[in-house]
């Protein structure tokens, strides 16, 4: 290759760096409500206003499901496309109802706004269950994660938990030690979870975005949370207000509702605070995540008990038919979730 096509090639990289930066960076102030700064990276680069996430949500469904009537408006002047869908096929209204945001509501119908897709599923989402993607909808090419500028946000006996960057995007990647990539049973629990979370979807479970099953080691990746897990909320706040409390404990209720529902139970059996998470540092409101012991049993009989034993989870949170090795249910999950409610409620 030439010193010319060589620079070209450099140069042509690091445009696309930069509009992907750029791109995160106007879905991030529309998020903010910072409607100033949005205009300023418009009057900059006017094709942002067409900028999608990796749900395919544009910078006005975010502004839209927040009500943020000065970005929105801001965002329609520039041409943003009033009808765009997301991933869901839902659009700009659709958020905007189902979070009852009265203003941009009004603001969307005059501009020819309507309401497709699953209206207000980011808050009240029926118990069907998505179509399964096939793998090729979530098998990522390695090379598309960003690990320059990583941080460590947990770490486990299999591997550790990294903030990294997906297309521009900040994500949650578990990665799997390279020393144990090759262990049978290790990848068996690998692609057990994967297999779990791709059916997931509801505003109470970290969604699942991706995962790297060809080539070692073997990564999963997942939404990022900013506001970090419950344990560390409670150790750094303290008492909580009751609103707060009775909040926080319905979110749980609701993703774990979600994961309850018949005849495809999945029973978390690792239900604690650590797996609890935080959509962002003003906690509106939480996710349930880690599946990596949770089972996906198929229900007969609402009264069925499973035929499952073993010791998994945390003793702390951990059912007493399950520490004795007894047959359990998804009532399991019912005693994890009373002993973080006594928790709360203690500290509130």
């Amino acid at each position: 290759m030439s010193s010319g096509s060589s620079s070209s090639h450099s140069s042509e990289k690091e445009k696309e760096k930069q509009r992907v930066s750029r791109t995160s960076l106007i879905l991030w102030h529309a998020h903010q409500n910072d409607a100033a700064a949005v205009r300023k990276l418009l009057q900059e680069d006017p094709s942002l206003v067409k900028a999608r996430d990796y749900d395919n949500r544009t910078p006005l469904h975010v502004a839209s499901l927040h009500g943020w009537i000065d970005v929105a408006t801001c965002l329609i002047e520039f041409g943003a496309d009033v009808n765009a869908q997301d991933r869901w096929k839902n659009t700009p209204l659709a958020d905007a109802e189902g979070a009852k945001k009265s203003n941009v509501i009004e603001l969307l119908q005059s501009h020819g706004g309507l309401s497709f897709g699953q209206n207000g599923s980011h808050f009240e989402p029926k118990p069907v269950a998505p179509p399964l993607p096939n793998k090729c909808d979530w098998e990522v090419e390695p090379t598309e994660l960003d690990f320059s500028n990583s941080v460590r946000i947990g770490k486990g006996s299999f591997g550790e938990i990294l903030k990294a960057h997906w297309r521009g995007t900040p994500v949650a990647v578990k990665r799997i030690l390279p020393s144990l990539s090759e262990d049978r049973l290790v990848i068996q629990d690998f692609r057990h979870e994967v297999n779990l979370l791709v059916k997931l979807r509801h505003p109470n479970i970290v969604q699942f975005l991706g995962a790297v099953t060809d080539r070692k080691p073997l990564m999963l990746i997942t939404e990022y949370l900013r506001g970090g897990d419950l344990h560390q909320y409670l150790k750094e706040k303290g008492a909580l207000s009751p609103a707060t409390a009775i909040s926080f404990s319905m979110d749980i209720v609701r993703g774990m509702a979600y994961l309850h529902n018949e005849p495809n139970v999945i029973i978390h059996r690792d239900l604690k605070p650590r797996n609890v998470l935080l959509v962002n540092s003003s906690a509106d409101h939480l996710k349930v995540g880690d599946f990596g012991l949770s089972k996906l049993i198929t229900v007969q009989s609402s009264h069925d008990v499973y035929k499952m034993t073993g010791e998994t989870g945390s003793y702390r949170y951990m059912a007493p038919e399950v520490f004795k090795h007894r047959r359990y249910d998804k009532k399991v999950d019912v005693y994890s979730f009373a002993m973080i409610l006594y928790e709360v409620i203690l500290l509130a």
